[in-house]
């Protein structure tokens, strides 16, 4: 993998677009990234992981749509990465956008834009660039897959954290095997560990529950079989288990076979004896049935001859009823007829009772007559109700007229009393939409002086500002000048003493024999000798160091001083020389008289509706008093009209009411004269007919009582019965010969007689002796079931447990593989000699792979006297960890690595790291990293261990990669020519390279 660009916009602490140019910086092998603290160097290896992954390494990640925003940025700058890479031969491009909060484009308020992804890639042949996906997880995938590392293993090996490292060296076994874990992915030993012991507690789980139900079965063949069997004490999983239970299953059974065999002699005798009780009991029975039916019999005939007289009564009342019933129909027609002519002779009264005296004496046929004649005066009243109804709509009609003229009084007095008021409300209005039009013109006035004058007082405000800020740059440049002055005043004084006591230095490498360096003689008489504050090389590159920082920082003073003064002069050309409290209150001012403007100009739209509205109702008004005369015009002429119509009428009807109130008054009396006559008519004649209909039925009621033998019609109807007492008559009699005939079988049966020759039968005692029988038959049967029962239920519980015991040897045989892996795996195992999972174990070999690739470069960087090793110490329960340790070889002995110096710790940590990197590149499957960074440490190194770094990551170039330094150390930028320098400032960090072509 090579970095090529690195795009940045409103990302951390940078406000605006920067670009870095990687290919520029790795044609050297080696830069460096340096700033001050807090400008930004590790922002840029944020913005690399971002664009890359999504997030930002370790505890930076949070909120990553508003932690990676600038504080810097515009308000409508969106913050944006944009990386160009090359990864397995390809040539990509990813740009990342977290989520944005911005200003909603219409109305108040903001919305949330969604974060974005694009992934391109260079197409060579074509020379253009082509989309490949925008999606998230699409993009993701295929960097991850590319890489060949997660976002964990990337931060640690491309991007070496030195501080994790030194951790890392000093930490114990199990902080490193975490690490370790995270770098090389071994969670899926893990997960065999895990899966191996779940295998485990499920197998042995199975097992137990066999076990159990196996154990279950015994003891319910033990409930079953009784003292027919013996269990001894056994437990789930205990050995001979399943034999122990076979064994005693076995003599259960055998033992209730036996039982059951006996049960079945005992049930045939039992049955044997039932049988003959039953036949004894059921003779008993007949016998005394028999004798109780003679003796019943007997006593019936001598009750049915106490009652032979009664009997003989109801047959004579029988007969007479029976002749009577010729008589019935004859009594029934007289009293049907005698009924009606009682009912028309009460209603023929009172219908003579309801008419006047005119009529009291008339006959049948004058009440008709007078009906009719009172119908026909009643039919010549409908012309009379018309014309009374007529009269009736008349009067309404003249009623709504009035009404309505009532009506379109008001609406004309209305109106005349509104458009009375019509000039004075329209002037009215008038003066009100000019002032609001005269308020609306002055605010937009006001509006375009309101923002050049808030600008000028934003800008006096900000030349406020920075007046105190140029006093206080032109103070430390000053400061800062003076300060650099120093110290190259006493840079020069240094070397020119070292000048001086130069031949010093130079008699110090002298040696007898030897040819001097200047002048080339082989003996020394007199070599100079150092005095007392003599300045050696060391001291005065301190001093240049020093004063080059001087200068540097005097430089940098400057600049910003410039800076300060360039705001300062735009500041000042925007707002000029105006005091700025005279511009606030000119602002004030302004603000005022627009709010002012625009309230009075805000109810224009109002008012013109209002005129509108007006309007639309004096033209109403004007329509409604024009169409209120038409209207009373037009009801004058029907008015007239009706008068005359309703004056016709009015005569018409008094002819025809005769003296009523009203024609309906004078129908209703007709209606009820009519009425009355002719319900007088109708029950006369009825009477009439009713009273010879009376005279035939006696004529005919005494000729059937004779021919039915009584001598009057009184005789007869005595003689009938009613229906109740006719069968309660009959029931009797029939009772009484269904009786005797009874009475007369039974004592003509054979058996019954020959019954009644016999002792006494006793029931009771058979009965007994059969109850005896039936116990004994049941209880025989009761154990011939429970010993049947026991046999199969022994049998069933047999064969579940000769089952089970056959499923669980291959589940027992699982159960003991298994368990031996987990305890292999998991470190608890004798098989297991050093006592390490499975996890721990390939961590092991992988630090050994790292010690052994971070050995190369740290005995480089320690001139050949530091090796890594791995260690296989025990600690912790007595299981091998993973230990590092150091062998010195100036000392020849092994050390733990938490023993180094810090500088030492530094280098072994780097080497580490490297050696880390380039293993976890070959574990990512070979996946070329040609881009690496190193983050800070460099410290803590002298200038020879310093040198002896950086040759071993200038060495790197051998493999073609480049490595970015991020470090502020001073000394660095002399040793490092290509720079990527980060410029902290007040509008947010910039980005400077230097050194590159």
């Amino acid at each position: 993998m090579r970095l090529h660009r690195l795009d940045i916009t409103a990302f951390g602490p940078f406000g605006g677009a920067r670009t870095v140019d990687f290919d520029a910086l790795s044609a050297a092998g080696l830069f460096l990234l340096h700033g001050p603290t807090g400008a930004g160097k590790t922002s840029v290896l944020d913005a690399v992981c971002y664009a890359l992954y999504g997030a930002v390494p370790g505890a930076r990640q949070g909120n990553q749509g508003t932690n990676l925003r600038s504080d810097h940025a515009e308000r409508g700058t969106r913050t944006e990465v944009r990386l160009e890479l090359t990864v397995a031969g390809r040539r990509l491009a990813i740009t990342r956008q977290p989520p944005w909060e911005r200003a909603k484009l219409r109305g108040k308020g903001t919305t949330v834009d969604k974060a974005q992804t694009w992934l391109r890639e260079y197409d060579a042949t074509h020379g253009t660039w082509k989309d490949l996906s925008r999606s998230h997880q699409e993009v993701g995938n295929e960097i991850e897959q590319l890489l060949g590392m997660s976002r964990e293993q990337f931060c640690q090996v491309v991007l070496l954290p030195q501080g994790d490292f030194a951790r890392f060296l000093r930490a114990d076994a199990e902080a490193r095997g975490r690490l370790l874990g995270r770098l090389f992915d071994t969670r899926r030993f893990a997960e065999v560990e895990k899966h191996l012991a779940e295998r485990r507690r499920t197998t042995e789980a199975r097992v137990r529950e066999g076990d159990a139900a196996l154990l279950a079965d015994a003891h319910r063949m033990q409930q079953e079989a009784g003292d027919a069997m013996e269990l001894p004490e056994l437990a789930p999983g205990a050995p001979g288990l399943a034999e122990a239970v076979l064994s005693a299953a076995a003599v259960a059974r055998s033992t209730a076979r036996e039982r059951l065999a006996l049960a079945d002699c005992r049930l045939a005798a039992a049955e044997s004896a039932q049988a003959a009780a039953e036949r004894t009991l059921t003779d008993v029975r007949e016998l005394a049935r028999l004798q109780r039916r003679f003796t019943e019999a007997r006593e019936r005939a001598g009750r049915l001859q106490e009652r032979a007289g009664a009997h003989r009564e109801a047959q004579t009342r029988m007969e007479r009823a029976r002749k009577a019933e010729a008589v019935a129909p004859a009594l029934d027609l007289r009293e049907a007829a005698d009924a009606e002519h009682r009912r028309a002779a009460a209603l023929h009264t009172r219908a003579r009772g309801r008419l006047p005296d005119t009529w009291a004496d008339a006959g049948t046929a004058g009440l008709a007559a007078a009906a009719r004649r009172a119908a026909e005066e009643l039919g010549g009243l409908e012309s009379a109700r018309r014309a009374e109804q007529r009269l009736g709509e008349l009067v309404t009609e003249r009623a709504e007229l009035d009404r309505l003229e009532r009506d379109d009084e008001d609406v004309l007095r209305e109106a005349e009393h509104w458009l009375a008021e019509w000039d004075t409300t329209r002037a009215s209005l008038q003066t009100r939409i000019e002032a609001a039009q005269e308020a609306a013109t002055r605010a937009e006035q006001l509006a375009v002086q309101r923002e050049p004058t808030r600008r000028r007082l934003d800008a006096a405000r900000m030349r406020d500002q920075l007046a105190g800020d140029t006093e206080e740059a032109q103070r430390r440049a000053l400061d800062s000048g003076n300060r650099a002055l120093e110290a190259r005043r006493h840079w020069l004084d240094l070397k020119e003493q070292r000048l001086a006591g130069i031949a010093a230095e130079l008699a110090a490498s002298l040696t007898d024999g030897e040819p001097c360096a200047v002048c080339g003689a082989t003996e020394h008489p007199a070599p100079a000798r150092k005095v007392a504050g003599h300045v050696g090389r060391e001291g005065e590159e301190q001093a240049l160091a020093a004063c080059r920082h001087a200068e540097e920082q005097h430089a940098e003073d400057e600049r910003r001083l410039g800076v300060v003064r360039e705001a300062l002069a735009a500041a000042t050309a925007e707002a000029g020389d105006t005091p700025t409290a005279r511009l606030a209150e000119e602002a004030d001012r302004l603000e005022q008289e627009y709010a002012r403007a625009r309230r009075d100009s805000s109810g224009l739209h109002s008012v013109r509706e209002e005129l509108r509205r007006a309007e639309q109702e004096r033209e109403r008004r004007l329509a409604a008093r024009q169409q209120a005369a038409v209207r009373a015009a037009s009801r004058l002429t029907r008015r007239e009209t009706l008068d005359h119509e309703q004056a016709t009428l009015e005569q018409e009807l008094a002819e025809a009411r005769d003296g009523a109130d009203s024609v309906a008054a004078r129908a209703a009396q007709l209606q009820q004269r009519v009425r009355l006559l002719t319900e007088a008519a109708d029950a006369a004649r009825a009477a009439e007919d009713t009273a010879q209909r009376l005279k035939d039925a006696d004529a005919r009621l005494a000729d059937a009582a004779y021919r039915a033998g009584f001598d009057t019609p009184q005789e007869a109807a005595a003689a009938l019965l009613d229906d109740a007492t006719h069968r309660e008559l009959q029931h009797r009699l029939d009772d009484w010969q269904s009786e005797e005939a009874a009475v007369r079988a039974v004592l003509a049966e054979s058996d019954t007689a020959a019954a009644a020759q016999h002792p006494p039968a006793d029931p009771t005692t058979a009965e007994e002796t059969a109850v005896r029988a039936a116990r004994r038959l049941r209880e025989a049967a009761s154990a011939r079931d429970a010993a049947a029962h026991c046999c199969a239920e022994l049998d069933r519980l047999s064969a579940r447990a000769a089952d089970g015991v056959r499923r669980l040897a291959p589940l027992r045989e699982e159960h003991e593989r298994v368990a031996r892996l987990a305890a292999l795996t998991a470190g608890t195992s004798a098989d297991n000699e050093r006592r390490m999972r499975l996890e721990s174990y390939v961590l092991a070999a992988r630090l050994e792979q790292v010690a052994a690739a971070a050995t190369v470069r740290l005995q480089r960087m320690s001139s050949g006297r530091y090796t890594l090793v791995h260690s296989a110490d025990r600690s912790g329960r007595g299981r091998s960890g993973l230990g590092l340790h150091v062998v010195d070889a100036w000392t020849g002995r092994e050390r733990d690595t938490a023993t180094l110096s810090g500088g030492e710790t530094f280098f072994a940590s780097l080497a580490l790291a490297l050696g880390l990197a380039d293993v976890v590149t070959d574990e990512a499957g070979g996946v070329r990293l040609d881009t690496l960074f190193i983050d800070e440490g460099f410290g803590s190194l002298d200038d020879q261990t310093l040198d002896e770094v950086l040759d071993v990551l200038d060495s790197l170039r051998e493999r073609d990669r480049s490595v970015g330094i991020v470090s502020h150390v001073a000394d660095l930028r002399r040793r490092i020519h290509a720079q990527l320098e980060v410029v902290k400032g007040r509008t947010g960090s910039t980005l400077r390279q230097r050194g590159v072509g």
